[in-house]
């Protein structure tokens, strides 16, 4: 099938919304090319790291069904995809069973591990979702308010073992895992979501080091990685990691990995860094970002979209570029969807 460059252009972009309702404007995006969505959640929720009571008294099994048919009826091969992670934020809340407790994760058998996170992917299936935002692969060492809460552990073997239990274990039951967030971020005293001058800095040893997890998420198959949303000084000082040539090709050409690369939050303060978000997805795109996370505000997504399809008019991102990341983005979704 031949696609377009509008086409393509909204297969790249990832919106991001916390209800279960579709607006109009994703409505038109799915209508328009679109192949992915990302079930969020408030900042509150997120910051607290707990789906709220209110949220789960009006999610039921038959409403997120409802909501995710309601999806796919717009695009049949579509990633809908949430956070849910090992320890930190669990979008999914009652409507699946819990991963264990930190305390149990270090002693937990890696083949009991695995079972469950099939049965967890099994369950988020059945209601419609094909697609976790996890494992955190992060080695928190020091002060990080961006990721405090969400991970478990600073040993990089047995966060590598259980990691890579847990893709194993949902991409049996058909759920994409989208590990996160590479090249790993240990210390970063300011948030990257609220703050612009959100900055990590490190030895370069110790950022290599961090690689571990992520090499073990790809020799077990991982099929998405994510790119973290700030400034890595060591490994490039002016560029955050989503947007970075040389951190992505690392990823690539250094790991290995071959999947398709999803943007953090293009939204991110530490990320935008006072350019436009329409500026900051073709710096993304160019540097070899396949799929752009972009929170469904406004008029947003269809302004990014446009900026896209200039772009591409204008030379400043190639045709191909953007075909071969819109062909890794409709490569998974087809993969997931049955």
């Amino acid at each position: 099938m031949i696609f377009t460059n509008k086409q393509n252009a909204h297969a790249v972009i990832f919106p991001a919304f916390s209800c279960l309702s579709l607006s109009d404007s994703v409505k038109e995006f799915l209508s328009e090319g679109g192949c992915s969505i990302l079930v969020g959640e408030t900042r509150e929720e997120y910051v607290s790291r707990q789906v709220s009571i209110e949220r789960k008294l009006l999610e039921t099994p038959e409403t997120v069904l409802c909501f995710n048919n309601e999806a796919k009826s717009f695009s049949k091969q579509i990633i809908i995809a949430v956070d849910q992670e090992i320890s930190g934020i669990c979008r999914l809340h009652d409507l699946v069973e819990p991963f264990p407790s930190i305390e149990e994760l270090q002693t937990i058998h890696l083949s009991d591990f695995e079972h469950l996170s099939s049965k967890i992917a099994t369950a988020a299936k059945k209601l419609g979702f094909n697609c976790f935002l996890g494992p955190i692969l992060d080695i928190v060492s020091g002060i990080n308010p961006w990721l405090l809460g969400r991970t478990w552990t600073t040993d990089p073997i047995r966060l590598s073992d259980i990691s890579s239990a847990f893709i194993r274990g949902i991409q049996s039951s058909h759920v994409a895992a989208a590990a996160k967030h590479f090249p790993g971020y240990s210390t970063i005293e300011l948030d990257p979501a609220i703050e612009s001058e959100a900055i990590m800095d490190g030895s370069l040893e110790s950022i290599q080091a961090g690689y571990i997890p992520f090499e073990d998420a790809i020799k077990n198959n991982v099929e998405i990685i994510m790119t973290g949303p700030a400034i890595i000084e060591t490994l490039d000082p002016n560029l955050p990691a989503s947007l970075s040539p040389k951190i992505i090709q690392t990823l690539k050409s250094g790991l290995g990995f071959q999947g398709l690369i999803l943007s953090d939050d293009l939204d991110s303060k530490a990320t935008l860094r006072n350019k436009t978000i329409s500026s900051v997805a073709i710096d993304a795109l160019n540097a070899g970002s396949d799929l752009l996370l972009v929170a469904d505000t406004g008029s947003q997504i269809q302004d990014v979209v446009n900026s896209i399809i200039q772009a591409v008019n204008s030379g400043t991102l190639s045709e191909r570029r953007l075909y071969e990341a819109a062909e890794k983005v409709r490569t998974v979704a087809a993969k997931y969807s049955t």
